[in-house]
């Protein structure tokens, strides 16, 4: 949202700073997140002043130019050489000083340099209007009719204004804001000084009209109030300057002189408006309706809309759709060039019918914004009488009618119950009821009693005004407080604690396994809890295996005799139930404990956790075809785990497990951490399981007590980031992994990150070779990387790839 901070001024006359003022609204979460200085002339005619040609002689070497002397004020007159056919010593003139950079109306900005013309010094301009963009005539130098002493700034004689621009972030919750004299009634509170609406008092209305426009409400909840005014005598054209510069100022496009006071209007007091052609409203009535099912609309923009039955629309007496309430207008009933008669519409929509149909047709305008976050409804009349008057100033309007104002049933101010000390417990510090008192009155929030019951003292009764839409309960009057008051003025205790900080030496297990729970859930696995109690044949043909099984002596089942000493299996049969129900898409995850006894007999609890993967990683839909799960689906959902708990970039090896065909073993400071692959053939068919599978295995146990917990923050990088490829042959026996080790180990500092794209092999490369194209990530943090220094970490790379692997770069 932009704000002019000029024409805030025109609602809460300050001299503050305009670095002060946006430190302030930020200071109160209307956020500046930028500011923009605009001038009426660019450039703002800086270098340019007064000044008075003290003599003027032909120039000795060319018959069109004159060589002058110029008094600027300084105690130093300048000589200039001028081609203006009308200079004459004695004339008041606008003189651009060396180094001064000027804008002409059309061309590209010069700079004004000391420089010598036909052999004679010139140290200065003076200036045509179209020289200084003022206009556009060059027929010769302005000459000016002045007292004001040698030296002014122009840009006071010719009375030029410059304004600041501010970019405020509006949150969803402050609507109130969302007009320049929603932010001056913010101001008003931060300096404590008093805001004003517009003067409306000239406003005069005939008291009956035989023609007026009737209004009907057919459905006051999503309407409440409906206003109206009809307007005659109409003359649409341009605005005038000041009106299209405001709108300018705020990123608007001038219009029409009728459109852009509505839009005026909605951005000085956040009311939106809609103007109608009233000669295009069939029976001279509006009914403020739902619209029927699949009933067409043609809206301003051209398109023909399909209506929906909770589509709020603005119809006229045969009930046809005029404008869809509070979004869009139709294009039959909007003003055109030769409109003369206007009936102007002011209104409170509720927020839900307007988001409804403002997200049924994808139509975002300024008008949604406000009244999906809720208006004013008492700034329907106000905002209607300023619009009328400023139609009486720029387009000749005459009020032909009465306000037409249809508000059945009032909305009330919000009752809140504000205790006092709950003031302090949420503030975290006293603030003295006289401050608290000042603050609410300031924001428009009346104390409507005072410890209504004598048994409950330091409580108030509050009345909100409506425009606080977001002010409903005490903590967000306490928020309203605070908000004024200052967050900067809360004082830090001398024992302030924040957990985000601190260190974890023994984060809580279960809130770790908790957090991993969520990650997995949220890629789309499911979580199984299965028996610890297993069947002892599944590891008969595994005699290690057998000979470390926890047997349970007195067992009801033979199919539970034993304690698991995996989770393998138990999940497979899960896998199987849900297979032979058609269910064949599945991705599971399990914490458990697995149980073994050792040579000793010792008993050994080791707690896991294992995902699997089986059927397709994705489902078939009308863009896409539905696709296998593949080890990479497995083993990206296994890194994320371990960069979750903050062992990203784990060493890798080929897997050595008893049920896995194939895989990798994933190492951290060379401690296996996890172990991944597809379940063997032979394992699947003892289960029964008639599809392959995919699984992982992490110790549990080594990974919660290596996991620390830490906060690492980093300001983002000023300077870009660079990619450089490579083509590497290597043997097939070669790892990525091991291609990326060595490039660890060769460039610490610069290289941010390594990436395989591509893997080749084939007959062009020989028998025994494969090619990996991996892209790599450069970036200085404290300088933008030069060509030199890429090319010198490359060229490192490069060399410890052919010494350590026996790399070929293709080139």
């Amino acid at each position: 949202m932009r704000i002019s901070l000029d024409w805030l001024k025109t609602l809460i006359p300050t001299d503050k700073p305009a670095a002060e003022i946006g430190a302030l609204l930020t200071g109160s979460g209307l956020e500046v997140e930028s500011t923009e200085e605009l001038e009426s002339i660019p450039g703002g005619l800086r270098g340019v002043v007064l000044g008075t040609v003290l003599t003027c002689e032909r120039h000795p070497d060319a018959d069109k130019l004159s060589l002058t002397t110029v008094d600027v004020g300084d105690g130093t007159p300048r000589q200039i050489v001028c081609g203006a056919p009308n200079v004459a010593a004695g004339q008041r003139v606008v003189v651009a000083l060396e180094g001064a950079t000027l804008h002409p109306a059309s061309g590209e900005p010069f700079k004004i340099k000391k420089s010598k013309i036909r052999g004679a010094a010139s140290e200065g301009m003076i200036c045509a209007e179209d020289e200084i963009g003022l206009g556009q005539s060059h027929a010769g130098i302005m000459v000016l009719d002045t007292e004001l002493p040698n030296g002014t700034p122009a840009a006071d004689y010719f009375g030029l204004s410059s304004d600041t621009v501010y970019e405020i972030g509006l949150t969803p919750n402050r609507a109130d804001a969302a007009s320049h004299y929603g932010v001056a009634r913010e101001l008003r509170a931060l300096l404590r000084q008093p805001c004003h609406l517009p003067d409306v008092s000239g406003f005069a209305a005939p008291e009956s009209a035989a023609n007026n426009i009737k209004v009907t409400i057919e459905d006051a909840e999503a309407a409440p109030r409906y206003a109206g005014l009809l307007l005659e005598n109409v003359q649409v054209g341009p605005s005038p300057e000041w009106l299209q510069r405001r709108l300018r100022s705020i990123g608007l496009s001038p219009i029409n002189n009728v459109v852009d006071v509505t839009n005026f209007v909605l951005h000085e007091l956040g009311q939106p408006l809609h103007a109608f052609d009233a000669d295009q409203i069939t029976g001279g009535q509006i009914r403020v309706k739902r619209a029927k099912a699949s009933e067409k609309f043609v809206t301003l923009d051209g398109i023909e809309r399909s209506l929906k039955a909770e589509d709020l629309v603005i119809a006229d007496a045969n009930g046809a759709p005029m404008a869809l309430a509070g979004v869009f207008g139709g294009k039959t009933s909007g003003v055109s060039e030769g409109t003369t008669r206007v009936f102007l519409e002011s209104a409170y929509f509720g927020p839900a019918a307007v988001r409804r149909t403002s997200q049924t047709h994808q139509l975002k305008t300024d008008a949604s914004f406000r009244f999906e976050r809720g208006t004013d409804p008492n700034m329907v009349p106000v905002a209607l009488k300023r619009a009328a008057l400023l139609l009486q100033e720029v387009a000749g309007a005459t009020i032909a009618a009465p306000v037409v104002d249809e508000y059945p049933a009032p909305v009330p101010p919000a009752t809140v119950r504000l205790r006092l000390p709950r003031v302090e417990r949420l503030v975290g510090q006293y603030i003295a009821p006289e401050r608290i008192r000042q603050i609410l009155t300031d924001l428009d929030i009346e104390i409507a009693e005072e410890n209504p019951d004598a048994s409950d003292q330091d409580t108030w009764t509050l009345t909100v005004p409506p425009h606080k839409v977001d002010v409903t309960r005490e903590a967000d009057v306490i928020e309203e407080i605070l908000r004024i008051y200052g967050y900067n003025n809360v004082a830090l205790r001398s024992n302030n604690s924040a957990s985000f900080l601190a260190k974890f030496p023994n984060p809580d297990p279960e809130v770790t396994r908790v957090k991993i729970a969520s990650l997995l859930s949220g890629q789309g696995f499911s979580e199984i809890l299965t028996n610890s109690l297993t069947n002892s044949l599944y590891f008969e043909k595994e005699r290690e295996a057998n000979d470390s099984l926890v047997r349970i002596l007195n067992y009801n089942s033979v199919d539970l005799n034993v304690l698991r000493p995996t989770l393998l299996h138990s999940g497979l049969e899960i896998i199987r139930h849900n297979i032979n129900r058609r269910q064949r898409d599945l991705k599971l995850y399990e914490f458990g404990k697995v149980y073994t006894q050792n040579e000793n007999g010792k008993y050994q609890e080791k707690n896991k956790l294992v995902l699997y993967l089986t059927g397709n990683a994705a489902g078939e839909t009308w863009q896409h075809k539905s696709e296998k799960a593949t080890f990479h689906d497995l083993a990206g959902a296994v890194q994320q785990v371990l960069a979750a708990l903050g062992f990203g970039g784990a060493a890798s090896q080929p897997v050595q497990h008893e049920y896995l065909a194939g895989g990798l073993t994933l190492l951290v400071h060379n401690q296996p951490l996890a172990q991944l692959g597809a379940v063997s053939a032979s394992v699947l068919k003892r289960l029964d399981v008639t599809q392959p599978v995919w699984y992982a295995e992490l110790d549990w146990d080594a990974l919660s007590k290596k996991y620390k917990p830490t906060l690492v923050a980093r300001e983002l990088s000023k300077f870009p980031e660079v990619r450089r490829d490579l083509s590497i042959v290597v043997d097939t026996s070669v790892t990525f992994d091991q291609l990326q080790q060595i490039a660890r180990r060769t460039e610490k500092r610069l290289l941010q990150s390594i990436n395989v794209f591509d893997v080749y092999a084939g007959e062009n490369l020989g028998a025994g070779k494969k090619s990996y194209s991996v892209s790599f990530t450069l970036q200085d943090f404290s300088q933008t990387l030069s060509e030199q220094a890429i090319d010198q970490v490359m060229q490192k790379l490069i060399q410890q790839f052919e010494k350590q692997a026996g790399a070929l770069i293709r080139k």
